[in-house]
């Protein structure tokens, strides 16, 4: 489950990236702290311990992404996935989908909250959406039934437009905002 969960990781912010910026042919590096990798796997490895269990991946994800190595330096974790991760991913993303479309509407000044919790409201009829005023972010909006977008989006009203973070649950309830 933990190598399912990584490679969905993988190939969902590869495909954020690739929404924001475009395709590219190109080598990617993603970085990930060591507790988003022990949400992963359920498990509390320390560093030494992670890279060994990241040191031999599994094929599906492999033959996906390709010949991905893996290091760190201190609790900080770098995938470097190969161009044929990004060709992969390029010719799987889909024109509509949720992400892309959240990006183009992001990508508008002066674009509300209400406009968000619409496109949310487009793909879900169970959008859960929570002022939150923490100081890093106003609202969270999150799909409470889809198990294919699994993230908590917080935005932030920067005044002539609205930025936004993706976070998995385990890794937003690790916060201490």
């Amino acid at each position: 489950m933990g190598y399912e969960q990584l490679e969905r990781s993988l190939i969902d912010i590869m495909k954020e990236e690739q929404a924001k910026l475009g395709y590219r042919k190109e080598q990617v590096r993603l970085y990930y702290p060591l507790s988003s990798l022990n949400h992963f796997f359920d498990a509390e490895d320390n560093t030494e311990d992670m890279q060994k269990r990241l040191s031999d991946l599994p094929e599906s994800l492999t033959e996906k992404l390709g010949e991905i190595s893996v290091s760190h330096v201190k609790d900080r974790f770098c995938f470097h996935i190969p161009e044929e991760g990004s060709e992969y991913v390029h010719a799987h993303m889909q024109e509509n989908e949720f992400i892309k479309t959240l990006v183009e509407l992001l990508q508008q000044h002066h674009v509300t909250i209400e406009q968000i919790k619409a496109l949310f409201d487009q793909h879900s009829d169970h959008v859960i959406m929570e002022e939150i005023n923490n100081g890093e972010f106003d609202y969270l909006l999150r799909f409470a039934d889809d198990k294919e977008d699994p993230y908590y989006y917080c935005f932030k009203d920067e005044g002539c437009h609205m930025i936004y973070h993706r976070f998995l649950p385990a890794d937003y309830e690790d916060f201490d905002f």
